[in-house]
């Protein structure tokens, strides 16, 4: 049953469709009222445990190929929400949808960028919303029996509890990122589970043992550079459990990202061919004022006025968030830009060939 899909309840989708995925459900029926030989709860139980420690969150995207949802966790009774950074914070508003269905508005609270991690806070009032402790998270070794559970695909649109997924660990290995696989800041161990887990949504979502003990948090979705595959995976709560403790307590200062993982020989967006607009205020945001002729991004169809939003997976919300984040890349990476025309969401990869673009820009 390995990497089984196990929504328990889709009350608001429509008729026809819920009754197509209560018959998945059904084909994995045994797996989830059978007892596990070493005394491990059913699914079903554990399940009821750990959805309402999931919230679903919901806030920027729409523009073409970007969601607008993904998933979080509470990790205190006052409503501190922990997710992973990405497009859909960048709002005025977040929406936290718990597991009855209140909807409530969160605010920003921190985030870092070497982990990757943010921290949210909404007010549930006078209640204790259930939640995960950091404290109690546990590991795991490779072959354990593992469950994801997120927000995957949007499918938990109301006061349907969250998707789980069923999976082992395949392997704890360090998430190389530096002229290899993947685009993250994340250099450390991860759990890589045999399990889909980090779809569309996912990211935010919680890992746990068979007891519903939290072993980490899932991460956004990454494709390797280098074979085209997907990575299912999630951050170990040690990676990242001393960094929410000292949000929470307000002592925590953020690492420039320019100096801990800048490389010795940087790209820049000069070697690239693009001149951002001045950067005049704190968020200025990074329009291409602009393109060097016969530069890798004039070549790549690049045009000034576009609006830079994303570097590989990583948002660009200014023109100095932008430059960090080319700077993070080797000078001869190959760099995939998303960029805002006419309200159109287009993508270029392009990579830099210093001696052309300064040839070019000499020749103007």
């Amino acid at each position: 049953m390995t990497g089984a899909f196990a929504t328990l309840q889709f009350p608001a989708l429509p008729a026809h469709v819920r009754a197509v995925a209560l018959a998945v459900a059904c084909l994995f029926a045994g797996a989830s009222v059978t007892r596990a030989s070493d005394g491990a709860a059913s699914l079903i139980d554990v399940a009821r445990q750990v959805q309402p420690k999931v919230v679903k969150l919901y806030g920027a995207g729409g523009a073409r190929g970007l969601e607008a949802y993904q998933s979080g966790l509470l990790i205190s009774g006052k409503g501190h929400v922990l997710t992973v950074w990405s497009y859909v914070l960048d709002a005025d508003e977040v929406t936290v949808v718990l597991n009855d269905g209140r909807h409530f508005a969160a605010k920003y609270v921190a985030s870092d960028p070497l982990t990757e991690i943010a921290l949210l806070k909404f007010d549930p009032g006078n209640e204790e919303v259930p939640h995960f402790d950091l404290a109690a998270a546990v590991k795991a070794e490779p072959g354990a029996r593992v469950l994801a559970f997120s927000n995957l695909f949007g499918i938990a649109v109301g006061e349907e509890p969250v998707s789980m997924l069923h999976g082992v660990v395949s392997a704890v290995a360090p998430l190389e990122a530096r002229r290899g696989a993947f685009a993250s800041n994340y250099h450390g161990d991860v759990y890589v589970v045999d399990a889909a887990a980090n779809n569309p949504g996912a990211a935010g979502g919680a890992l746990t043992d068979s007891q519903g003990r939290l072993l980490g948090m899932l991460g956004k979705e990454l494709r390797s550079n280098l074979s085209g595959t997907w990575l299912n995976y999630a951050l170990p709560a040690a990676a990242f459990a001393p960094t929410v403790d000292d949000m929470l307590a307000g002592r925590f200062t953020p690492a420039d990202l320019t100096e801990v993982d800048r490389p010795a020989n940087p790209l820049s967006f000069s070697a690239l061919g693009i001149v951002l607009v001045p950067n005049v205020v704190t968020r200025t945001p990074p329009y291409i004022d602009r393109v060097i002729p016969k530069s890798p991004a004039a070549v790549a169809g690049l045009r000034p006025d576009d609006l830079v939003v994303m570097i590989d997976t990583q948002v660009a919300n200014s023109c100095h968030e932008a430059t960090r984040l080319v700077e993070r890349l080797e000078h001869d990476a190959t760099v995939r830009l998303a960029v805002l025309r006419d309200e159109k969401y287009l993508e270029f990869t392009l990579s830099a060939k210093p001696n052309e673009t300064a040839a070019a820009e000499k020749e103007k």
